[in-house]
């Protein structure tokens, strides 16, 4: 892998992460774009270059995190609160992540199921956008009153997010609005469990395919992917969070829907 495919990836990656549009589908057609052939060591470096958007969001949301781990020590109720629905958002992905893992792998990555996937949830975030229609980003229960039930239901959605190109963030912020949640809560919530998520995510496949990772393209890219998709994921995350306030989901929908019949297009007449 050149340097500048591995910005290239670690920009695509930053600025995807955290927006409900699948960073795992514009990774995997970003590879193909690039020429990078398909494989475990391409699998994990999309996957291991996260720690970036990692590190972006634990700097943004610092007070957030500082409050959940007073929480841990005894400190701060609300901060145990929060980390005790985080834990329970957690759990079921994680479960269902590890126990189908290949399978998913095998099945599943690809750009012809991510087109579905994009297809699918463009529809979702259009349907929910029309449902939401003239209610306030901030109407809803705020994050504070998020307990562990409700919690555990977001993770159960975050679930589908298994099938590459359906989103992470798309499906914790429709799962966080319907059990109740206002969508500035609903996306920040997103934003933290993606943290988790993603952490264990990166570490498995540090764990499983690092070596073979490392051995294809050598830590300097994986330095310079992580590094760009840290700084891509700050831009991504501020500018994500001013644009919910203002307008909504709705734009992200009609995104998906164009990408899906783009993408599906190339493939069809052999051009991907």
């Amino acid at each position: 892998m050149e340097w500048w495919q591995a910005l290239v990836l670690g920009v695509v990656e930053g600025l995807t992460e955290y927006l409900p549009v699948s960073s795992t589908g514009h990774l995997l057609l970003a590879q193909r774009a690039l020429g990078i052939a398909e494989g475990d060591a391409a699998n994990a470096y999309a996957i291991c270059i996260q720690a970036g958007a990692i590190l972006a969001v634990l700097g943004l949301y610092r007070a957030r995190v500082a409050q959940a781990l007073r929480g841990l020590v005894g400190r701060d109720a609300e901060g145990l609160r929060l980390l005790l629905a985080l834990g329970a958002a957690f759990v079921p992905a994680a479960v269902v992540g590890l126990l189908f893992d290949d399978a998913i792998e095998e099945l599943l990555f690809g750009l012809r199921p991510v087109v579905g996937a994009w297809l699918v949830g463009g529809l979702a975030i259009l349907a929910v956008a029309r449902a939401r229609r003239g209610a306030a980003p901030r109407s809803g229960r705020a994050l504070e009153e998020l307990r562990v039930g409700p919690a555990f239901v977001i993770g159960l959605f975050q679930c589908l997010a298994l099938w590459p190109g359906t989103s992470r963030s798309l499906v914790t912020i429709v799962g966080a609005l319907v059990v109740g949640l206002s969508l500035a809560a609903a996306v920040e919530f997103s934003f933290l469990l993606g943290v988790l998520t993603l952490l264990a995510a990166t570490g498995y496949k540090a764990l499983s395919d690092g070596q073979a990772m490392l051995a294809t393209y050598g830590a300097g890219t994986l330095v310079l992917g992580a590094v760009a998709a840290w700084l891509a994921a700050v831009v991504s995350v501020r500018w994500m969070v001013a644009w919910l306030n203002r307008h909504g989901l709705e734009v992200f929908g009609w995104y998906r829907v164009a990408l899906a019949a783009a993408v599906g297009g190339l493939l069809l007449t052999g051009v991907l």
